[in-house]
Parts: C-alpha cells; structure tokens; sequence
C-alpha cells in the first residue's frame, strides 16, 4: 500500500514547523551605572592644522600710457611740394633724393639691399 504524495508533503511539513518551533529564552538584567574605572573613552584623534594659503597679491589697475602732442602751431610749415621724381626698376618704384634728366640712369634698392637698375620718369 503506497501513501499518497500529499500526505507524505504534509507529514514533513509538520515535523519541520515542530522542529524549528524552539521556545524562546528571554533574559533580564539588571545593572547600576557607576563605572569602576572612570569611562573608558578612546582619546580624540589628532587633527592637523590646515595648511597655509597665501593669497594672489591684489590687482592694480594700471592705466595706458599717455601720450601728449604739442598743438598744430608748434610744427614747422610743410614744406613745398614739388614735382619729385621716381624710378622705375622693374617691380621697385621708389622715390629719388637727387634730380636726374627724365630717362636718365637710376636705381631702387631691393629687398636684399642689392641695387636694381632702372629709368627716371
């Protein structure tokens, strides 16, 4: 004859419910708060101090140069324009500082410093 499987389950349900089903044990105590020893507090933690912070020195506002120009009267009066001449030397056009005949022979200094040979207007 076979048991059927749900009374076996409730079979071992039941003597797992009465095994862990221990009484409980309560105890009281009962004490007065006067310490033998004085308390027993660990000593505070060392804490060092924070480090030092030097401040950025203050900022100065410095105010632009100024610069003063003697008034207009003050200049000499420009000279006369006249009708200077150029030279014409290939890509150079410069100004000439002494008059030569209109055609005439001369030159412009280039970008090396070398002389580039060219004609007078």
């Amino acid at each position: 004859m076979s048991i059927p499987s749900s009374i076996r389950f409730a079979a071992v349900a039941a003597a797992l419910c009465l095994a862990a089903g221990a009484p409980a044990q309560a105890r009281v105590f009962v004490g007065v708060g006067v310490p033998l020893f004085g308390p027993a507090y660990p000593p505070p933690a060392y804490y060092a101090p924070p480090p030092v912070y030097y401040a950025p020195p203050p900022v100065y506002y410095t105010p632009p140069p100024v610069y003063y120009t003697p008034p207009q009267s003050a200049y000499s009066p420009p000279a006369p324009v006249s009708a200077a001449q150029s030279c014409y030397a290939g890509p150079y056009v410069c100004p000439m500082d002494r008059p030569v005949a209109p055609g005439g022979n001369c030159y412009c200094p280039g970008n090396s410093g070398q002389r580039v040979q060219g004609r007078a207007n």
